[in-house]
């Protein structure tokens, strides 16, 4: 999964329990689903945060280096 469309997805959850369009019977496992999708986005943004972090590091150094 990607993290769009886990987005893509939550925001459509929201959207229908804010509209009022999920049925009590379900409710419980949209709410479930979004927690997952919000733990998959969390764990994806920290995941590239920190590789972004690295490869700015790398090129610090890079160009930290002799001249």
């Amino acid at each position: 999964m990607t993290y769009e469309a886990a987005y893509n997805e939550l925001r459509a959850i929201a959207a229908d329990i804010e509209t009022g369009s999920v049925p009590v019977d379900i409710l419980a496992e949209k709410v479930k689903r979004a927690a997952v999708l919000i733990e998959f986005c969390q764990q994806k943004l920290r995941s590239t945060e920190a590789e972004v972090t690295n490869i700015i590091k790398q090129m610090e150094q890079h160009n930290a280096g002799p001249k």
